[in-house]
């Protein structure tokens, strides 16, 4: 314990310099619930007590709704590299048929898609469409889009949070938004400020998006309304203690099983 304390040395090397097993040092540390090396200020030695970070969750569904865009690839025809793998013959040939697209000044099936979120922070009730680009009047018109669907389940937005990007900082989507809707904004570089939609992005790049292997992005695509319903209807959400999101929305189940 002295050479843990007094040096702050690891486990392996304090196993090394006293003859015993590695496994006994660390139970030993378990025993007398010695912190991590990580967890301890270098300069004193002494442990870091880390506030835990505050969790915050709208009183009622529409109080706050956070808005968002993920950028995701497109699944060239016959599927990626994710299928494939990067040295594969079909990846070569991908990579060989964009650059003749380029070349001849022909659309690619490469590039991108920009997933538009709209998530209730209270419910976790989530909008989403896939579309083609992150511009300003797509922002915008996504955003009314997104506010009818959440008036027919019956949830009057009264706030939207969004990142810095210039399509949300345009007078096109401030007009989108309304009077009678406060437009908050994150901290630059902090993006779990926004950190509802952040869960919905992992979410769904880890339950859809790479969740299968598609051998086009239209393939892809086609699945993307079923899983939204399952997300909003049948996932169980351990943040709202395994509830769904419909469970949260009384006038959305109704409407929309």
């Amino acid at each position: 314990m002295k050479l843990r304390y007094c040096r702050r040395w690891g486990p392996h090397r304090i196993s090394y310099h006293l003859g015993v097993p590695r496994s006994t040092v660390g139970r030993v540390l378990a025993r007398y619930q010695m912190p991590l090396l990580a967890h301890l200020d270098q300069s004193t030695g002494l442990p870091v007590r880390k506030p835990k970070p505050v969790r915050y969750e709208a009183a009622a569904p529409g109080d706050l709704v956070h808005v968002d865009i993920k950028k995701l690839g497109r699944i060239p025809d016959g599927g990626g590299w994710r299928a494939f793998g990067r040295d594969s013959a079909q990846h070569r040939r991908n990579g060989v048929a964009s650059t003749r697209a380029k070349r001849a000044g022909a659309p690619s099936s490469r590039g991108y898609v920009f997933l538009h979120h709209a998530v209730d922070d209270h419910s976790r009730l989530a909008y989403s469409e896939q579309l083609p680009d992150e511009r300003k009047e797509t922002a915008a018109d996504f955003w009314h889009r997104a506010r009818a669907f959440f008036a027919t389940a019956g949830i009057t937005v009264r706030a939207v949070m969004t990142d810095n990007g210039a399509c949300y900082r345009s007078h096109a989507f401030a007009v989108a938004l309304g009077e009678g809707v406060k437009h908050r904004r994150t901290r630059p570089y902090r993006p779990q400020t926004n950190g509802k939609v952040e869960r919905f992005n992992r979410t769904l790049v880890s339950e859809w998006a790479y969740a299968e292997v598609y051998l086009s992005d239209q393939a892809r695509s086609a699945t993307y309304a079923d899983w939204l319903h399952d997300y909003n209807h049948h996932r169980p959400h351990t943040g709202i203690g395994g509830l769904t999101p419909s469970d949260r929305v009384h006038n959305l189940t109704g409407n929309y099983i």
